[in-house]
């Protein structure tokens, strides 16, 4: 199962708190974390369904290499973190 957890600035905009849910692959997380979060959605994916420019999503502290499908695994025990960066001026 991966812990999946939020940076605070998600957190301000949306009630979600850190969760743990099943997945081999991290679309397998996503599709549980918007299960339960489906506004979350609308915050990290962009309208092709891949990951916003300013939403960054590590997996034990590595960075994903697929922003469009999502195919990167999730080992057991594995901890997911999802950050949207601020920008502007």
């Amino acid at each position: 199962m991966a812990k999946v957890s939020f940076t605070g600035h998600l957190q301000r905009h949306l009630a979600i708190e850190p969760l743990t849910v099943n997945g081999a692959t991290l679309a397998e997380v996503l599709n549980e974390v918007f299960q339960r979060y489906p506004a979350l959605r609308t915050y990290l994916l962009d309208d092709q369904r891949g990951l916003r420019q300013h939403v960054a999503i590590f997996i034990d502290g590595q960075q994903i290499r697929d922003r469009r499908h999502f195919k990167d695994l999730t080992p057991a025990n594995a901890e997911v973190f999802v950050a949207q960066a601020l920008s502007g001026g």
